[in-house]
């Protein structure tokens, strides 16, 4: 429960951050070149300066999506043949076992087993 309100705190100040970096973006005035003191006037961001910041902003997003996703795909086949060797492993190894099992089964089959005493099974 506390992973999720942390989870939800976190996503909370990077949407805070996110909003405050692009509302500073849109007040950004770049700095005067006169010599004078005084302020210059504050230049606000068009609505076209605008629409092309939020392009950039969502054409970048899905250039970085599009690069993962490449990634993913050439990785693939390396991850199947990994999961594939894994299991095959997996299998020789059962077999290896149960014929050992078996082996030894057919080689003695009237040897005595031994009985462990109680005190040792504790």
């Amino acid at each position: 429960m506390m992973t999720r309100q942390r989870h939800q705190d976190q996503q909370s100040k990077a949407f805070y951050e996110l909003s405050a970096l692009i509302l500073n973006l849109i007040r950004y005035s770049p700095p005067s070149s006169s010599i004078e003191v005084s302020t210059p006037p504050t230049r606000q961001i068009t609505p076209a300066g605008l629409a092309s910041m939020l392009l950039g902003v969502s054409l970048a997003l899905m250039f970085c999506g599009s690069i993962t996703f490449l990634i993913g795909f050439l990785l693939m086949p390396w991850v199947i043949g990994l999961v594939m060797l894994l299991y095959v492993a997996g299998i020789v190894s059962s077999l290896s076992i149960l014929g050992r099992a078996i082996f030894c089964h057919t080689l003695s089959p009237a040897s005595p087993r031994k009985t462990v005493p109680a005190w040792k099974l504790l």
